[in-house]
């Protein structure tokens, strides 16, 4: 089963992933709001939403960004689905999309460009992992069906 968690979004309502039963829900994971790369993926979701609403599926968005952030970020690019602020990165922790980096030897704390599909009885029927937003979106659209 997908772990449930309940957060705040752009414009500031909390939502629960358990309200989503009985659709697909994508939820993707991505470091930060208006990155070039955050931008692409969000961009690129946002072009294939009407494929994924005739498919029954929803996106969600999850950073660590606020929520006042988020609203900035989805008004600038207009984005069709809602962002979901997690600023303590327990959602992340609960997928596994928040681990430990190195670079240049020096450890640190980051959250992983990751997606995850539920299906309509709230299990993860498809995971991606170290996304590369480039062509990631139709791939995830093939793997709906």
């Amino acid at each position: 089963m997908a772990p449930d968690f309940e957060a705040k979004t752009d414009g500031g309502s909390a939502i629960r992933l358990s309200d989503y039963r009985g659709k697909k829900v994508v939820v993707y994971f991505y470091p930060k709001d208006s990155t070039p790369g955050c931008m692409l993926e969000a961009c690129s979701f946002r072009s294939a939403q009407p494929q994924f609403a005739a498919k029954n599926a929803v996106i969600l968005g999850i950073s660590g960004d606020s929520t006042e952030s988020h609203e900035r970020f989805k008004a600038r690019h207009d984005l069709p689905f809602r962002l979901v602020s997690d600023p303590d990165h327990a959602i992340a922790r609960l997928y596994g999309a928040w681990r430990k980096k190195s670079l240049l030897g020096i450890g640190f704390m980051w959250l992983v460009r990751s997606t995850f599909v539920i299906n309509e009885e709230g299990r993860i029927s498809a995971t991606y992992d170290k996304v590369n937003v480039f062509g990631h979106v139709a791939q995830v659209l093939e793997d709906l069906g």
